[in-house]
C-alpha cells in the first residue's frame, strides 16, 4: 500500500479494512481472556474490555468491551505510564489500577502493553482490563460500598506499576500480589491470562505494522478519527438544540445523607456548533463511602448517557470525544477525587446515576431520543460471595446469577438482561449448573417476575427474582444494591420500573429484610432472596399498542389486571383483547 494511499482521507475502503483488522486484534485479546482466565468472573460473567491506544494516548479501537471501562481511562492510563516511567521498552508491561491515576476502580487490573518496534520506536499501546475476584480489601468483596477511604477498603493500588521487563515477570510485584488477595491461585491465573491477552495484541499489531507500513497505520488514526468526528457531527446536528437537566437519587448507603445521594447533569446540544456540553458540576462532595466515581467513570457515564441517546452507529472513538464537553470538578462524588478518597464501587452505582441523569435529559428534550432509567445494581445476585470449605480452603468469586434492569427506548421494549447501563448488557448472566460445579451453592429459584415492568409506549424491563444459598459451609455476600427506596423512573409519562429488594429466608422459614449495602453471611441450611431493579418506561403507558399488552399477557409478563389499570387496556386471562372495551377504557380516561 503506497503512501499517496495511506493519505487519501476519502478511500473509504481503506478506512473500513484497515479499522477491522485493528478492531480483530481486539477482539483476539479478548478471545484470550475469555479462554484463559481463571476465574468465573473473567471466563463466565465476562467482566473484562481489551483496546487500542494511539502512541499519544487516544482511544483508536476496542473489542466488544464494557462502555464502563474503554470510553475514558485506557487513555488517562496510558498516559499515567509516561508519567512515571520516562523511558520504556520493548517487553516492558505495567499493571494499573489506580483510580487517581485513570483506573476506573481499584478490582479491575489493566495490563498497559507498549508496542515497541525493531527500531524502538513506541507505536500503540494495548490494555486488557479485567475485574478481579478479590483486589485484596478489607472485606472479601471488590465493591466494598462502606469504605470511609481507601485505607478502609484495603486494596493494592498499582499506579502504571512495572511488572514484566524483557518479557519476564518482576517477581516482587507477584509476591505482593500473591501475599495480600484472598485466592492467589485464581488471580495468578487471570493475570497470565491478562498478559497473555496484551501479548497476543502486541504481536498482532507488530505482525501489522509490518505488513502495511508503520506510516500506513499512523495515517490511518488521523483519517479514522476525521472519520469519526464527521459522523458525531452529523448525529449532533439530528438531535433537537438546547438544554435540559435530570436528576436521580441514589439509595441512601452507610457514609452517606440519610436521604441518599441525589445526582444531577445538565446537557447542552448546540447543533449549529455541532458540540455537546455535559455538565457534572453541580454536585456533592466526595463521601465518606465506596460510591465516589473516579475521573475516568465520570467521563465514561456521561459518555454512556450520551452515545445512548444518538446515533449508535457512530464510532466510539477519540474522534467523536472531540465533540463533547465534559465538565467536572475536583472533589466532587462525580468528579476528580484525590487521594484517600475511595472509589471502590466507582464503576456502578452512582455511574449509572449519571448515565441515567444524561439519556433521560436526552429524553427530556424531545421525544424520539435518549432513554429512561436503567435499573440499578449491584443486588445479592450479583455479588461477591466468599467463604471457607470444610479443607481449609478459601473460595471468593463474583456472581452474575440474575439481573434485567434495561429501560424503556424511544422505539422499542427494554433489553431485558441489560444488567447495568454501564456494562451495556455485554457481561453474560451465569449458568446456574455450572455456579453449582464450581462453588458451594445451590440455586433454588431464577425467574423474571409478573407486572415488575417499567409500563410505558415502550417498556422497560422487568426484575428478575434470585434464590440461592450454601451447601456444605457458609458463605459471605457483599453487595452494593441500589434502587431499593428510589426505583428507576420512567421518561415522558412512563412509570417507574418496580425496585429492588433483599432478604434472608432463615432455616425455619422466616423472612428478614436486609439493607442495601452490606457483607451478609448466609448459614448451611439459610438462603438469600434476591430481587433486581426492573427498568423505566418510555411514554405514557395508555399509548402502548394495544396488542403488544395482549402479547404481554399471553407471555406472562403483565396480568390482565395490570393491564386495565396502567395500559387502559382489556384482556382475558388468555391474552385475548377487546378492541371495543379497550377503546371505551382509554377515551374515559
Amino acid at each position: 500500500m503506497s503512501e499517496t494511499t495511506a493519505r487519501r482521507s476519502g478511500d473509504g475502503v481503506r478506512l473500513a479494512l484497515i479499522n477491522n483488522r485493528l478492531e480483530s486484534v481486539a477482539r483476539k485479546m479478548a478471545n484470550t481472556l475469555l479462554r484463559t482466565g481463571r476465574s468465573g468472573v473473567l471466563n463466565i460473567a465476562r467482566d473484562f474490555s481489551c483496546c487500542i491506544v494511539t502512541r499519544d494516548n487516544r482511544l483508536l479501537a476496542t473489542a466488544e468491551s464494557l462502555p464502563i471501562h474503554v470510553l475514558s481511562g485506557p487513555d488517562l492510563m496510558a498516559a499515567s505510564v509516561s508519567q512515571f516511567h520516562k523511558t520504556i521498552r520493548r517487553g516492558d508491561a505495567f499493571l494499573h489500577n489506580s483510580p487517581y491515576h485513570g483506573c476506573s476502580h481499584p478490582a479491575d487490573h489493566t495490563i498497559l502493553v507498549p508496542v515497541i518496534d525493531g527500531n524502538g520506536i513506541h507505536r500503540f499501546t494495548v490494555l486488557a482490563k479485567a475485574h478481579q475476584a478479590d483486589c485484596g480489601n478489607s472485606q472479601p468483596t471488590t465493591y466494598m460500598g462502606n469504605a470511609v477511604d481507601v485505607y478502609n477498603e484495603g486494596a493494592l493500588i498499582f499506579p502504571a506499576v512495572q511488572v514484566q521487563r524483557e518479557y519476564e515477570n518482576i517477581d516482587d510485584v507477584i509476591r505482593m500480589c500473591q501475599m495480600r488477595i484472598r485466592v492467589p491461585e485464581q488471580w495468578w491465573g487471570d493475570y497470565l491470562a491478562m498478559i497473555g491477552a496484551a501479548r497476543i495484541g502486541e504481536r498482532e499489531l507488530l505482525a501489522l505494522g509490518e505488513e502495511v507500513g508503520w506510516d500506513t497505520l499512523h495515517a490511518h488514526e488521523e483519517d479514522f478519527f476525521d472519520y469519526t468526528e464527521q459522523r458525531m457531527i452529523a448525529a449532533i446536528r439530528r438531535l433537537k438544540p438546547g438544554t435540559g437537566s435530570h436528576e436521580s437519587r441514589h439509595d441512601h448507603f452507610p457514609g452517606t445523607p440519610a436521604e441518599g445521594i441525589l445526582i444531577r447533569a445538565d446537557v447542552n446540544v448546540d447543533t449549529e456548533a455541532a458540540m455537546i456540553d455535559i455538565d457534572l458540576r453541580d454536585n456533592p462532595d466526595c463521601m465518606p463511602c465506596g460510591l465516589n466515581l473516579s475521573e475516568a467513570c465520570a467521563r465514561t457515564a456521561a459518555m454512556v448517557g450520551l452515545f445512548n441517546s444518538i446515533d449508535h452507529g457512530v464510532p466510539k472513538n477519540a474522534g467523536a470525544f472531540r465533540r463533547l464537553r465534559i465538565h467536572l470538578r475536583e472533589n466532587c462524588i462525580v468528579g476528580i477525587p484525590k487521594h484517600p478518597t475511595s472509589c471502590s464501587v466507582a464503576t456502578t452505582n452512582l455511574a449509572d446515576r449519571v448515565a441515567n441523569c444524561v439519556q433521560a435529559a436526552f429524553a427530556g428534550m424531545a421525544d424520539g431520543q435518549g432513554l429512561a432509567e436503567s435499573g440499578a445494581i449491584i443486588p445479592p445476585a450479583a455479588g461477591v460471595i466468599s467463604g471457607q470449605l470444610r479443607d481449609g480452603s478459601r473460595f471468593v468469586n463474583q456472581v452474575f446469577l440474575g439481573l434485567s434492569g434495561g429501560p424503556g427506548a424511544p422505539d422499542t421494549d427494554a433489553w431485558q438482561t441489560l444488567c447495568h447501563v454501564g456494562n451495556a448488557g455485554l457481561c453474560f448472566q451465569d449458568s446456574i449448573e455450572l455456579d453449582e460445579l464450581r462453588q458451594p451453592i445451590h440455586i433454588h429459584a431464577r425467574r423474571f417476575l409478573p407486572d415488575t415492568e417499567g409500563p410505558g409506549r415502550h417498556n422497560g424491563s422487568s426484575s428478575i427474582l434470585v434464590e440461592f444459598g450454601p451447601v456444605g459451609c457458609d458463605i459471605d455476600i457483599g453487595y452494593v444494591s441500589d434502587g431499593t427506596d428510589n426505583a428507576p423512573k420512567g421518561v415522558r409519562g412512563g412509570l417507574a420500573g418496580a425496585p429492588a429488594q433483599q432478604m434472608r429466608v432463615t432455616r425455619n422459614g422466616e423472612v428478614e429484610k436486609l439493607p442495601g449495602c452490606a457483607q451478609v453471611r448466609i448459614l448451611e441450611g439459610e438462603r438469600v432472596r434476591s430481587f433486581s431493579c426492573g427498568g423505566g418506561g418510555y411514554g405514557a403507558p395508555t399509548e402502548r399498542d394495544p396488542a403488544a399488552v395482549a402479547r404481554d399477557v399471553r407471555e406472562g409478563w403483565v396480568s390482565p389486571d395490570r393491564a386495565r389499570a396502567l395500559y387502559g387496556v382489556v384482556v382475558s386471562a388468555a391474552g385475548v383483547l377487546d378492541d371495543a372495551a379497550t377503546q371505551a377504557a382509554r377515551a374515559a380516561r
